[in-house]
């Protein structure tokens, strides 16, 4: 078996450092979205993603919007060093089509899961939800950025530009949020709900899931929905995705 190559390593994780601080104050946004509307929390203090950036920035200041960014640069350090690294290594070590769509698949659902929050340490007892989001979203992303990817470049309309890589990021990050977005709501919840409450609101993700949507509706489940995908869209585009094709292509790795 060849060496393994450290390349994708490097280039995921400088790549996945770029992105979260350009992205940071989306994601800032979803969390406050997410939050707002429970029971012991009814105040709404955001109209969207748009006002609660303005509001943010008013109220608070600008470095507000921010809060908590170490951490988080700390997280794709080490999450997003190990995601692409690890995807692109076994993706070449497993896969004889380079866009194989059962192959993707494969790769992307033995993804590490090791992510953390972005602003505070996470018990023991929602390491359960943060590995099941992150499932979510590798197991989702990955294979369709590749799918989509494929298929435009199959289909003679477009070549390998930069326009066929923000139309397969836009799409990855799309399925990403539905996919994951309710879990996301949960998780951001559990993470805030001592701080917010003094005491569990949740015993677990399922009940979490339900009390939501029994006391809030369904579509609670998709607050910071817009954020979310237009955090997940450019996160792919300008870097993970993007900058580390660039960056592999012109080290011939």
């Amino acid at each position: 078996m060849a060496s393994l190559n450290w390349k994708p390593f490097i280039y995921g994780g400088m790549a996945s450092i770029v992105a979260e601080f350009g992205t940071f104050p989306i994601d800032l946004t979803k969390t406050r979205l997410q939050v707002q509307g429970q029971s012991q929390y009814t105040e709404v203090r955001y109209r969207g993603m748009f006002h609660a950036l303005f509001r943010i920035g008013k109220e608070e200041g600008v470095r507000a919007l921010y809060s908590g960014i170490s951490p988080a640069l700390l997280r794709q350090a080490s999450y997003g060093t190990i995601k692409i690294g690890t995807y692109n290594s076994l993706k070449r070590l497993f896969v004889t089509r380079p866009e194989g769509e059962c192959e993707t698949f494969l790769v992307s659902s033995i993804q590490p899961l090791n992510q953390q929050p972005q602003h505070h340490q996470t018990p023991l007892t929602n390491h359960v939800i943060l590995r099941v989001r992150a499932a979510i979203v590798v197991g989702v992303e990955l294979p369709v950025y590749d799918i989509t990817k494929k298929h435009l470049l199959r289909s003679g309309v477009m070549g390998d530009t930069i326009l066929t890589h923000f139309i397969s990021s836009f799409t990855c990050g799309l399925a990403g949020a539905l996919a994951s977005n309710p879990v996301d709501v949960v998780r951001t919840r559990m993470m805030n709900q001592r701080v917010m409450t003094g005491g569990p609101m949740y015993k677990g993700t399922l009940d979490g899931l339900m009390q939501t949507w029994k006391n809030e509706g369904f579509f609670a489940l998709y607050k910071g929905f817009w954020p979310n995908w237009l955090r997940l869209g450019p996160w792919n585009i300008i870097v993970s995705f993007k900058t580390h094709t660039v960056l592999h292509s012109s080290s011939s790795i």
